[in-house]
């Protein structure tokens, strides 16, 4: 089911989909940055799963992150550079809330 939410938000093999929740994402990204998607970020990473048409490899699943995964690396690097939690908004945080269906933090 992951996948087919990181598609329903916008994030497929032809592009971030326009009006979507992905163009939205990447439209508040590329202005919080100066005017710029960062590579790494929650907007970069869910495209290249679209685009790829899996996040099963990943490591991000609809039952959470997969241990021993890319996904868990992230997470936990992600997390030594917060002091110790993934906050929310983070990358990891919102690539998982997408793969699950949700709308990744987004206010």
């Amino acid at each position: 089911m992951s996948d087919q939410n990181v598609r329903n938000a916008g994030f497929t093999s032809s592009g971030i989909a326009g009006g979507s929740l992905a163009s939205s994402m990447m439209s508040r990204e590329a202005k919080a940055s100066g005017g710029g998607v960062r590579s790494g970020g929650p907007t970069s990473t869910l495209q290249e799963m679209g685009a790829r048409g899996s996040t099963h490899s990943s490591g991000f699943t609809s039952s959470g992150i997969s241990g021993g995964s890319y996904a868990s690396h992230m997470m936990s690097r992600e997390a030594r550079s917060h002091g110790g939690g993934t906050p929310r908004g983070g990358t990891t945080s919102t690539v998982q809330s997408i793969s699950m269906g949700g709308k990744g933090g987004r206010r």
